[in-house]
């Protein structure tokens, strides 16, 4: 399953991120195995500091038992969780278990998510449970009853803050908010003068948006770059759009790059046009979607980290029947970030990180 080598502490080289971006293709196939990536292990497990090795991830062939596992996501109107949504199907699919999976609607909505789950717990019979947390302690009580049952929980890219959790498959928004703050201080540079910037980083109280902003200020810290307005919401387009319309008006004029989510920088591209602001203001997002790869491909968007979300959600379904099966898994990994943009993607390999052209959400995988 791995392959290890001992990296330090990280720290953040943007010629380097580039180089890496250029040599990670979305998958690199290795034998027989069906897929394999390049992942980041945390060591040890839930680090803050971001202490992580190097592992060739290489899932296994196929499940010993058609198990039955339930997915519980924020929502569908953000298509970073349509490329989770594939990811989860597709390696359910190839290993042979059962998945079912339910959507909140929103991050307005952990009642119905709590629901969603207090009602898989009572009449289901889960063998397994794989959350992507609409908060990162909202369901705690649940992951207690869960793990009193017997039944692991496998968090799934938000952050669930617990020690009853089994496995965190999630590359840390800190090191997203990282990677995006330290690829705008590039962009500065070549600016050459102090720039105004409108950050946008998801809903208020997520675990996620705590994490990115961490990392972002981080990034940022001591350079010449001024946080103009940041402005919290959910990642629905139509949230975002009038978010950035508030910004615009107040600081329209003045403003040199809007950063934010991937619903941000989609609903920002046309506002920005309708103003007549695209050629004085730039656009960059802290993850990656389809939108944001038609963005970066037609010029409209700088670049963007991508933590190969469909890879995250095979990983978090083959992890999961590791350890419904006793056999060796990761405590906490993910695949390895970096970042696109308009001078590499044209060598990117998507696969790990988009679904399918016309692939459609789909709730349920029956064997």
């Amino acid at each position: 399953m791995k392959n290890r080598t001992k990296v330090p502490a990280y720290s953040v080289l943007m010629g380097l991120l580039i180089a890496v971006s250029l040599l990670l293709p979305g998958a690199s196939f290795a034998g027989d195995s069906p897929w394999s990536t390049q992942v980041d292990v945390w060591t040890p497990p839930f680090n803050t500091e971001l202490k992580r090795e190097v592992v060739t991830y290489t899932p296994l062939a196929t499940a010993q038992k058609e198990w039955r596992i339930f997915v519980f996501i924020p929502h569908l109107k953000d298509s970073y969780w349509l490329s989770a949504n594939y990811g989860l199907v597709d390696e359910a699919r190839r290993q042979g278990v059962r998945l079912i999976i339910s959507e909140a609607g929103g991050y307005g909505n952990l009642d119905i998510q709590r629901r969603q789950i207090e009602e898989c717990l009572a009449s289901q019979k889960p063998d397994g449970i794989i959350i992507g947390a609409i908060s990162d302690t909202g369901l705690n009580d649940l992951v207690v009853k869960a793990a009193n049952g017997g039944i692991p929980i496998v968090d799934l890219a938000n952050t669930i803050r617990s020690p009853h959790i089994t496995s965190r498959v999630a590359s840390s928004f800190q090191n997203m908010g990282l990677q995006i703050g330290a690829y705008l201080v590039e962009l500065q540079k070549k600016k050459g003068k102090p720039v105004n910037v409108a950050w946008f980083p998801g809903p208020d109280g997520a675990g996620w948006v705590e994490a990115g902003v961490k990392g972002f200020a981080e990034a940022v810290e001591g350079k010449p770059i001024t946080l103009v307005d940041t402005k919290y919401g959910d990642t629905g387009r139509s949230t975002q759009s009038k978010l950035i319309a508030i910004v615009l008006d107040e600081h329209g004029q003045d403003l040199d790059f809007i950063v934010g989510t991937a619903p941000t920088a989609e609903a920002a591209v046309p506002l920005l046009r309708r103003r007549k602001l695209s050629d004085s203001v730039q656009v960059l997002s802290y993850y990656f979607t389809p939108g944001i790869d038609r963005g970066i491909r037609q010029g409209i968007i700088e670049g963007a980290p991508t933590d190969s979300t469909v890879f995250l959600g095979k990983i978090s379904v083959d992890t999961m029947v590791r350890r419904l099966e006793n056999r060796d898994y990761f405590k906490h990994v993910a695949p390895t970030v970096v970042i696109v943009n308009q001078d590499n993607i044209k060598k990117w390999n998507p696969s790990g990180t988009l679904p399918p052209r016309g692939f459609r959400p789909t709730f349920s995988v029956n064997q």
